[in-house]
């Protein structure tokens, strides 16, 4: 078939590359500039070098509302357009042109998780799996007639990186698997129920603040789903942030005040977790590894040098130990 692909970073470009080698006309590919929002400089393969490297027509864009584009599409004359991991709003002038419609690409379980970061946001919800859906694109964002979904679970040794890893391998097969049926003629897609939607805004330096009122679980959660390269979760030693790149949770219960660093097990520190922590019924959290505002990389001993301090989701002056 004759193709429109709208694609950026890696999922992006994985997607296009995958459409491609299927034998599919990629006539027109559309990208976003380079951004400057920190989640936007990893996983950062290039379209624009693809569209260059394939001798594609590439249009590079913010938004795709304007005249110029919806032109280049309808002279591309396209079956069907792809869009993977883009990152506004397209209108129906835009997605309505290519005469089968347009396919998108999301890494969810759609109705769940439309929207930014599905991944983060999964994990950090201890969500039991996390998937990739292709959809036929309508108005609402990520809420099209579902073509096919697959999914992976999700288990207390896995990263956003593994997750990003096992999802992203899906892009190309899942978007090749779904053109292929567009092109026999299927219609009659599943629609998404609405009552299981839910939409995720951008993540930002905010989000990745350590509660230590919150379950010892939804640390341990948080702390894993901002491992490196993502920004990583945080919290404050008196003054100083702490990067907390590793943890786990404890066997056996810690009791005390949440944010309270405990007691030494191995290389790692058990803080005290939940805002119930004062009944002893919780796991801490043994944060293993961290990482200072100087970059240094350290286990959690050689940075924890006395025990009995308080961990905080803000700086504080004077820390009471």
């Amino acid at each position: 078939m004759r193709v429109v692909a709208f694609g950026y970073m890696t999922w992006g470009r994985r997607t296009i590359e995958a459409v491609l080698d299927a034998g599919h006309d990629v006539a027109l590919i559309v990208t976003h500039p380079d951004g400057d929002n920190a989640y936007e400089k990893i996983f950062n393969e290039s379209v624009a070098e693809l569209a260059a490297d394939r001798a594609i027509r590439l249009l590079v864009r913010d938004r795709a509302d304007d005249e110029k584009v919806r032109a280049a599409i309808a002279a591309a004359d396209a079956d069907v357009m792809v869009v993977a991991n883009w990152r506004t709003w397209l209108p129906p002038e835009v997605f309505d042109l290519p005469r089968l419609g347009t396919l998108n690409v999301h890494d969810a379980l759609l109705p769940a998780y439309a929207g930014f970061a599905p991944l983060n946001w999964a994990l950090i919800n201890d969500e039991p799996e996390v998937g990739v859906t292709a959809h036929m694109m309508n108005t609402e964002f990520d809420a099209g007639d579902v073509v096919l979904q697959r999914s992976t679970p999700i288990t207390d040794d896995d990263t956003v990186v593994d997750l990003f890893d096992r999802t992203l391998a899906m892009f190309g097969p899942i978007t090749v698997d779904a053109l292929a049926l567009i092109a026999q003629g299927h219609t009659g897609w599943a629609p998404q129920d609405r009552r299981g939607a839910s939409y995720f805004h951008r993540r930002t330096d905010e989000e990745n603040r350590i509660d230590w009122t919150w379950p010892p679980r939804d640390v341990f959660n948080l702390v894993r789903a901002q491992v490196d390269p993502y920004p990583n979760a945080y919290c404050f030693l008196g003054g100083e942030r702490v990067r907390v790149t590793k943890a786990s949770l404890t066997a056996d219960a810690i009791g005390g005040t949440p944010g309270r660093v405990v007691i030494r097990r191995g290389t790692g520190v058990v803080i005290a977790a939940g805002a119930d922590a004062r009944k002893g019924r919780n796991p801490g959290v043994l944060v293993e590894r961290v990482r200072t505002d100087d970059g240094r990389d350290l286990d959690a001993v050689e940075f924890f040098t006395t025990m009995g301090g308080y961990l905080t989701s803000h700086p504080i002056s004077h820390p009471t130990c």
